[in-house]
Parts: C-alpha cells; sequence; structure tokens
C-alpha cells in the first residue's frame, strides 16, 4: 500500500509521465546528415549581450563574440551554419551535421583540428599553442580516441558545447563572477524537409524586425541575412561574373555560412576548395536572390502576434517578388509553436520555435 500511495504521490506531481528523458544521442544521431534549429537563452531572460536597461551597462560587444565564435566552429567543425542571429538575451543558429566530410578528414586533420579546439597548451593570450609532434602523436595514435573525436567534430551538441561554453567563461571573467550564464541545456528543433529549413530561416533573419529592433534585414545587426547582404553589395565593384560570384559565395561577411546558390552556377567559382565552411554544399532548393526577396516579401506581412513589421515603403531589396512568394504563403507552415527541449520531437514539422521577447 505504500508503495502505491508513494507512486501516486509522483504522479500528481509530474502528471503522471515519465520522469526521465530520452538521451539526446538517440536523437541526434551519429552518422546521419541532421538539420537542428538550436537556440540558447541568458539565464532568467537578461540582456546579458545587449544594453541592460536596470543598471545600464552595455553587453553589445558579446553579440560579436558570439559570432565569431560560430565562424571559428564553422571553420573547424564538421558542421555547417545555414543561419544565425544573436540577439540581447538569446541567439539562434541553424546547424548541419555533415559526418561524410568529417569521414575524408585525415588523422593528421583530425588530429590538428582537435587542438584547436581543446589544446593542451595555451599562450598568454590564451590562444591554442602550436603543437609539437608529439602532442599531436599523442592524438593521432590514440585509435579508440581518434575515432571518438571524428563523432564529436561531426556532432550538434558539441558544437553548441563549444560555443556556450566558451562565451559563458568570458562573460562571466569579465564580470568577475561565477554563476551561470546560460538557462541550461540549448533547446533545438530538428528539421525534417526542405520546407521546414526555408521557413525557419526566414524566421531566425527576421527575429529583429519581428521584435520591432530593426526595420529591414539589411540593418538587422548579428544576423545571417545581413552578413549575406553585405557581401552582395561588396560584388558590385567588381566587373567579371566569376569574380561577382566569388564576392558572393567566398565573401568576407558570409563566406563561412552553407551557401545559398547562385543561379546560374559556376563550376568555377563552386570548385574552389572551402577553407571557412565544412563544404559547398547548398542549403536550399532556391538561388540567393529568390531567397532575399521572399525574406523581404515575408518580413512586409503584419501580424497581430509580433511587435514589428517592414515598413510599407521600405525600398525592396529587389524589385519584384518572385512567384516563389505565392508558392510560399500556400504552404501553411505555422511558426508559432512552442519551443521543444531537445530529445522531444514530432515526426511531423511543426515549424521554428518562436521565443518571447
Amino acid at each position: 500500500m505504500g508503495g502505491y500511495l508513494w507512486q501516486v504521490l509522483i504522479d500528481s506531481f509530474v502528471g503522471g509521465k515519465q520522469m526521465a528523458r530520452t538521451n539526446r544521442r538517440d536523437v541526434l544521431a551519429a552518422g546521419e546528415m541532421q538539420v537542428v534549429h538550436c537556440i540558447n537563452r541568458c539565464v532568467r531572460r537578461a540582456d546579458l549581450c545587449g544594453q541592460d536597461p536596470v543598471i545600464g551597462t552595455d553587453y553589445e560587444h558579446r553579440r560579436e563574440l558570439i559570432r565569431q565564435r560560430l565562424e571559428f566552429l564553422a571553420r573547424i567543425m564538421g558542421i555547417e551554419v545555414l543561419g544565425y542571429s544573436v540577439m540581447s538575451n538569446h541567439f539562434h543558429c541553424i546547424l548541419r551535421s555533415r559526418y561524410d566530410v568529417v569521414e575524408t578528414w585525415s588523422d593528421e586533420d583530425v588530429a590538428r583540428k582537435w587542438w584547436l579546439l581543446c589544446p593542451a597548451r595555451k599562450t598568454k593570450e590564451g590562444l591554442p599553442a602550436k603543437p609539437t609532434e608529439f602532442e599531436l602523436n599523442s592524438i593521432r595514435n590514440d585509435a579508440r580516441g581518434l575515432k571518438e573525436k571524428r563523432v564529436r567534430l561531426s556532432s550538434v551538441s558539441w558544437f553548441m558545447r563549444f560555443l556556450s561554453e566558451r562565451v559563458a567563461k568570458i562573460a562571466n571573467k569579465q564580470d568577475q563572477c561565477s554563476s551561470r550564464f546560460w538557462e541550461g541545456r540549448f533547446r533545438g528543433q530538428i528539421l525534417l524537409d526542405s520546407a521546414a529549413i526555408l521557413a525557419c530561416m526566414q524566421y531566425v533573419d527576421l527575429n529583429p524586425v519581428r521584435a520591432n529592433i530593426a526595420t529591414s534585414p539589411e540593418s538587422s545587426d548579428f544576423t545571417s541575412a545581413q552578413d549575406r547582404l553585405v557581401d552582395l553589395q561588396t560584388a558590385e565593384e567588381v566587373s567579371t561574373p566569376d569574380a561577382q560570384d566569388n564576392r558572393i559565395e567566398y565573401g568576407e561577411r558570409a563566406g563561412w555560412l552553407a551557401l545559398i546558390p547562385l543561379e546560374p552556377k559556376r563550376q568555377a567559382v563552386r570548385a574552389k576548395k572551402p577553407v571557412r565552411r565544412a563544404s559547398n554544399k547548398g542549403c536550399l532548393s532556391m538561388g540567393l536572390g529568390d531567397y532575399l526577396q521572399l525574406l523581404d516579401w515575408t518580413g512586409r506581412q503584419i501580424r497581430s502576434d509580433k511587435r514589428g513589421a517592414m515598413p510599407a515603403n521600405l525600398e525592396p531589396v529587389f524589385e519584384a517578388a518572385p512567384q516563389c512568394c505565392l508558392l510560399y504563403a500556400d504552404v501553411h507552415i505555422e511558426m508559432d509553436s512552442p519551443v521543444t527541449p531537445l530529445p522531444s520531437y514530432s515526426v511531423e514539422m511543426d515549424g521554428p520555435v518562436t521565443p518571447s521577447y
């Protein structure tokens, strides 16, 4: 009888649901190419990456810190960043695991990349010191450890760990404290098809506009859309088509992001070996011009549940919205489903998460 009453008491607190969660590794499986929308919030949703309204301290520099860390990890790991936005109290990133790319790396490549992520020695500036041959051999000659490191280099969980942990340590050192910086484990949602990826990229790129802190993608600081637009504008400085494509697909600002293919595709540019990202694999079935037009069209839609929208009198990114905008409107992908912590995913795509501002 005592055991039964104890079980009833437990059920009354947890609603009769199973308390133990599924292991994250059972959802984000190794050896599979998956696209995941990840989000992490500052503790208590405080503006620890923006202008603190209470004490007046400016933490805007931490937004650039997160962006730089994203770019660094995209260059080192077998993870591609499809899109990102860094807000004052949280950030979004859309990640694609590329285990197939990591499998092509030599043991030397894996050892050197892992050293950059977890160096045994650092310089006075806190950067990874140049490894000796003995130190690299200690990684290469450990067959079991090397295999595990290959898995981790294409793991979304390890990517988020390297990102969040680094930012938290630097922020706590600046604030001279040792408390939690993030609310907890990152949250995410697997994107199962191209429509889900497109909807989520639009949502992430329009975060500042919907939060009413920017009027257009061009003015949305620390977003992938702004980075792509900056490179698109600099491409006008050169005349030949190949040079323009090179400025766009390997640009200074967005050259580390996963490609949104240009139309028409030019093999001379696409065949160039990527240095700042894992591969040249595209992330959408539409071209960059169509995506930016669709982004402009979506941002102008007024929604009662959102603070902001692009002004109607604002100049469009491109002249006319293509047919893809009308097709997109017919998809009816809701963008208001609650955020779901890993690994509680539904088989159907319910749309990107919607944070509270």
